[in-house]
């Protein structure tokens, strides 16, 4: 059946198999999350339709198998497609009790397989997520420098909302661009919005994070001769380079404790994206609690010399990322 995403709340508990399709990343992964907390259902395991493609009957035997202390489950897959729909319909005859299936799909067409059920079935539920307006992401804002306590304009909040192509996924990540360049502003003004917003580069600035935390030199050299970064940029490096070191340093204790480390990026709370996963893996194997610390404490050392020399934030940076042991 078709429910609307304001109406999920109000569904019926007994209903077990979602299927969200979109473009709108953000509210997708919005109500997903609402769901798994409704659910109350700390066991949450994550598939890309293509693991189980290829990998069926590992599915079905994960899918089927009762623990003593896992009475229920929520099985998420993500890049859900058509190629999975008799997947599906195999799991909904064999009615399976305490677990959830929540498809997350990209744009379905209406002659799509999996659309057509969900859509036709009472029992399934099927929800579209259309871009939002330009109100609806401008409230989200307001709402978000309220919460940091940011005096910011109206015409400043239209900037950026601008940007963001009607998905709330995208305004996410530019108001964490902005929230950590304005660590301890309580204003910001058009001109550093524009510069973070248009910032091409902000991809780069990931990769050179992520390499450097990979101990990969040679990308990580290539990234700093092919970038002229400006003292703003240094600032985002840098504070972006600290949210990661502290992800790495949580999930290296729990790494730590369980020896597996599958399970340990699996079971990472946010949930670390598909994409990111390799990456993250080697970064695990790289470092140890003790020397991601280490790390966190001359990132915050590094700030602190910016802070009092604040012309020498790109020599300051790029000898930070230079001197970092790459094996």
């Amino acid at each position: 059946m078709i429910v609307k995403p304001y109406e999920l709340n109000k569904i019926k508990d007994n209903l077990n198999f979602f299927l969200f399709y979109g473009k709108n990343e953000g509210l997708k992964n919005q109500h997903i999350k609402q769901l798994l907390e409704k659910n109350n259902n700390s066991n949450v395991i994550k598939y890309e339709e293509k693991e189980i493609l290829e990998n069926e009957d590992i599915f079905f035997e994960s899918i089927l198998s009762n623990s003593l202390f896992e009475s229920e489950k929520s099985i998420v897959i993500n890049r859900g497609t058509d190629k999975i729909n008799e997947i599906v319909i195999n799991l909904i005859e064999r009615n399976i009790d305490g677990i959830t299936i929540i498809i997350n799909a990209n744009v379905l067409e209406k002659k799509s397989k999996l659309r057509k059920l969900f859509e036709k079935e009472k029992n399934l539920a099927c929800i579209a997520t259309y871009p939002d307006t330009n109100e609806i992401l401008s409230n989200l804002a307001l709402a978000f420098f309220k919460k940091i306590k940011i005096s910011i304009s109206q015409q400043n909040i239209n900037l950026i909302v601008d940007k963001c192509g009607g998905d709330r996924l995208n305004l996410e990540n530019e108001l964490e661009k902005i929230k950590i360049y304005s660590t301890k502003k309580k204003t910001i003004s058009s001109e550093e919005i524009s510069k973070l917003i248009n910032l091409s580069e902000n991809h780069t600035f990931y990769e050179l994070i992520d390499n450097c935390l990979a101990k990969n030199a040679n990308k990580t050299i290539n990234i700093l001769n092919e970038n002229n970064f400006s003292n703003e940029d240094c600032i985002i490096i840098l504070r972006t380079f600290l949210l990661k070191a502290k992800k790495i340093l949580s999930l290296s204790i729990e790494y730590d404790k369980n020896k597996d480390i599958t399970q340990t990026i699996n079971s990472a709370k946010p949930p670390i994206f598909w994409k990111e996963k390799d990456i993250v893996k080697t970064q695990l194997k790289k470092w140890t609690p003790e020397t991601i610390r280490e790390l966190i404490y001359l990132i915050n050392d590094i700030e602190l010399q910016i802070k009092k020399n604040y012309n020498n934030s790109i020599l300051l940076v790029t000898d930070f990322i230079l001197n970092q042991e790459y094996t």
